[in-house]
């Protein structure tokens, strides 16, 4: 565990912006599926 104020900070933001990240990089995923279903049909 980090010591510093600043590295504990960095961990909880760090930590958010990877879940915002994340859902955002499942959200294309998913549009970019979707996309390709539409456009075989």
């Amino acid at each position: 565990m980090a010591n510093h104020k600043s590295a504990i900070k960095r961990i909880k933001t760090s930590e958010k912006k990877r879940l915002h990240n994340r859902y955002y990089a499942r959200s294309m995923r998913s549009a970019i599926r979707n996309l390709q279903i539409i456009t075989l049909k």
